[in-house]
């Protein structure tokens, strides 16, 4: 099984000792996506939804590097620092999945690299 690291500029670098993304085995595992304004380089100063699209732009730009796009997401984790913010998260996620959403974890952490708000991964087709 060979094992092809993505990496692009139009998405977040990795911040420690990872890669955006690896493509095997005709799966992508996208890590876990902060909600980086790729204009700024800056954490999105929106609010929870706002910040959500963020990430799933994020998520959307390593799946394009790899040969895949956000229809062939099978699986999402979202880690969130407050549940509150469930149904925001939720709606904004929604916009980005108008049929068949893959499966997918939603969990309350105590805190995320940067003191994000949100940080989404994904594993898709390729």
């Amino acid at each position: 099984m060979e094992k092809i690291v993505i990496s692009t500029p139009k998405a977040p670098s990795a911040i420690g000792p990872y890669s955006q993304g690896i493509v095997a085995n005709g799966m992508v595992f996208v890590s876990g996506c902060l909600p980086i304004d790729m204009a700024t380089g800056n954490l999105s100063t929106g609010d929870i939804a706002e910040q959500t699209r963020c990430s799933m732009k994020n998520v959307a730009e390593i799946l394009k590097e790899a040969g895949s796009n956000l229809d062939k997401i099978v699986k999402t984790t979202i880690f969130v620092k407050d549940l509150a913010n469930f149904a925001a998260i939720n709606a904004a996620y929604a916009e980005f999945f108008t049929a068949a959403p893959p499966a997918r974890a939603c969990v309350q952490v105590a805190a995320l690299p940067k003191n994000a708000e949100l940080e989404i991964e994904a594993i898709a087709l390729v």
